[in-house]
């Protein structure tokens, strides 16, 4: 088939600036590349990090570029804000990458069309193209609350979902929907399983330390306030946490004021809590390699739950949250608690895992088993598997 993958317009492909959806595009580019499945095209936002990256010398998989940055893209950029007046379904900036892909593939024949976590993109392809259309979601984008969301389920050939939880929330639609697939998500879980963890001396750290970690964006749903309240209530001083990245993906970051606030607190246990800021994300299994138990305490519908996946193949016993997508990836083998009394379930959780080592030990073994289901390979295989349900 010739495909075309519409991406959000917001990171680069390949994926320099890091992204889970960027990420996973990767994953599957990589897959076609080595078996020769399709003739793809990815539209994406230009970055001058990937100018010479090997994966744009693939014979099957071409890469075509909107710059969004710049001087002469702002220009064009406030031009269009102007005639456009703001009626749009995204934001100008994405609307504007958008309308620069569809001059292109108005003049292009594809068969699929798969659009990337912005089911609004469409409300322009309708009538555009003769391709089927497909959804890739992420998020929960789609469900009976979003603007013109019925005009979109119908305008889909076929939509893929990340989880069980996210096609369900499409279901809110239609309850009799035979569009939505289940797509569970991938990682490179070898990266995780083989590397070398860093000495923890470096972080200030020792060896007779319980180290939990938690890794992902600092934001408030992300739930790592709570377990900074629930290390200061446990209040023993072996027990540290490592707190691994920052409040948005790439390198540019800013201090927030939640930012600001999870420092603040953890002032008063500024001797058993550490800061990394952002991590490149190929040294984030090197962190997690140190810690003794992952946690992941999500305080909203997680979607799927990539960190999950990656404390897994990390082999770290895992405390989490009845979040989402998440029971379906570590339901049996992880500490699953609910965000009510939040502060209090993740502290005896930690100190049930403190005080068990043969307990860490058997989780560990069994996150590591579950882990090999979420391979990117066996992600890329069951995506491909997936559009075959075209109608």
């Amino acid at each position: 088939m010739k495909i075309a993958i519409l991406t959000s317009g917001v990171l680069p492909i390949p994926s320099v600036q890091g992204g889970a959806v960027e990420n996973l595009i990767d994953f599957c580019l990589e897959y076609n590349d080595k078996h020769q499945l399709h003739d793809i095209t990815v539209y994406s936002v230009y970055d001058p990090d990937v100018k010479n990256h090997p994966a744009r010398y693939s014979k099957v998989n071409h890469y075509r570029y909107i710059k969004t940055n710049g001087y002469v893209a702002k220009i064009l950029k406030d031009i269009y804000l102007k005639i456009r007046g703001g009626r749009e379904y995204y934001h100008y900036s994405v609307e504007y990458f958008f309308e620069r892909v569809l001059w292109n593939i108005k003049r292009k024949k594809y068969n699929v069309i798969i659009v990337e976590n912005r089911p609004g993109y469409v409300l322009k392809l309708t009538g555009k193209t003769t391709a089927k259309l497909v959804l890739h979601q992420g998020n929960d984008f789609l469900n009976n609350q979003v603007s013109q969301y019925h005009k979109i389920y119908e305008a889909f050939d076929l939509i893929l979902n990340v989880s069980s939880y996210i096609s369900e929330r499409v279901r809110t639609i239609n309850p009799n929907d035979s569009k939505c697939k289940t797509v569970l998500n991938g990682i490179d879980t070898n990266s995780f399983l083989c590397a070398k963890p860093f000495s923890r001396q470096r972080l200030g750290l020792n060896e007779k330390d319980f180290v939990i970690v938690y890794s992902g964006r600092l934001t408030k749903e992300k739930g790592v306030l709570e377990l900074i309240h629930a290390i200061c209530k446990l209040n023993n001083s072996k027990i540290k946490l490592l707190i691994i990245g920052a409040n948005a993906y790439g390198t540019n970051q800013k201090t927030t004021k939640f930012i600001q606030n999870l420092q603040h607190e953890a002032l008063q246990i500024k001797d058993r809590v550490k800061f990394t800021g952002f991590i490149d994300y190929q040294e984030v299994p090197l962190y997690l390699k140190m810690a003794d138990i992952a946690v992941v305490p999500s305080m909203w519908e997680e979607p799927f739950g990539l960190t999950v996946v990656e404390a897994m193949a990390a082999g770290l016993p895992l405390i989490t949250t009845r979040s989402g997508g998440i029971p379906e990836i570590c339901e049996g083998v992880a500490t699953i608690v609910n965000r009510e009394d939040i502060v209090v379930n993740l502290a005896n959780a930690i100190l049930e895992l403190y005080n068990h080592p043969e307990k860490r030990q058997a989780m560990a073994k069994a996150s590591l088993e579950r882990s090999k289901l979420f391979d990117k390979e066996t992600y890329a295989r069951n995506f491909f598997a997936a559009l075959e349900h075209i109608k």
